[in-house]
This record gives structure tokens, C-alpha cells and sequence, in this order.
């Protein structure tokens, strides 16, 4: 029983992690679409979320993409997101932190995916 107890715990300190780790989306700005173009400096193809650090003329944003499973359904595989490319994305500003952007569309190599 006390084991029993004890791995509930623990699965439930897991999961609180993982909702306290991913972000609502009402951190964004949806009433000020920005479009951005640059090369990408890095990227992750991780959980919850993949990313680019973009470098564009005037800074470096870190622009959150989709889930790579979303990712990779759509046709946006983890090698046509590799540094020295160049992308367009399409997205929202972060209302506080003012070099991220969450992106609804990314563009790379003449291929445009939806990521929500």
C-alpha cells in the first residue's frame, strides 16, 4: 500500500512539472501578427514544443514552433530545420519578453507548414 502511495506521488509530481513547464498561449499577442525572416542560428525538435533561435537584420528571436510530432506530420522534418538555413515564420510576440514569438506558419526552402 505505502509503495502504492508512494509511485502515485511521484507520477503526480511528474505530471504537475510538465503543466507547470508548458505555457498558455494567452502570453502572445494575437493582435500583432509580425512576420520574420532570417537564418536560423539553432533549433530543437523536442517535447512539449520544437523552436529556432531566428537571427534576423535588428536581433535573435526564439520563436516557438509546434509539437515535432505535429511537426513531422505536416512535412517539416528536424533536418529542414538546421542551422545556417534560412526560414520565414509567421506568428505572435510575446507580450513580456520582447524576442519570442509563438509561430502559426513557418516557410523554409519554398515549403510553407501550418504548425496549429
Amino acid at each position: 500500500m505505502k509503495r502504492s502511495l508512494a509511485v502515485a506521488f511521484v507520477l503526480s509530481l511528474g505530471a504537475a512539472a510538465t503543466a507547470f513547464a508548458h505555457h498558455g498561449w494567452s502570453e502572445y499577442d494575437a493582435d500583432k501578427p509580425l512576420t520574420l525572416t532570417g537564418t536560423i542560428a539553432e533549433s530543437g525538435y523536442s517535447q512539449p514544443h520544437g523552436h529556432v533561435e531566428l537571427k534576423t537584420a535588428d536581433k535573435t528571436w526564439h520563436v516557438v514552433l509546434a509539437p515535432p510530432s505535429r511537426m513531422e506530420s505536416r512535412g517539416l522534418a528536424r533536418d529542414a530545420l538546421a542551422a545556417g538555413g534560412q526560414a520565414t515564420v509567421y506568428g505572435y510576440p510575446h507580450r513580456s519578453k520582447g524576442t519570442e514569438l509563438r509561430a502559426e506558419r513557418i516557410t523554409v526552402k519554398d515549403k510553407t507548414v501550418e504548425l496549429r
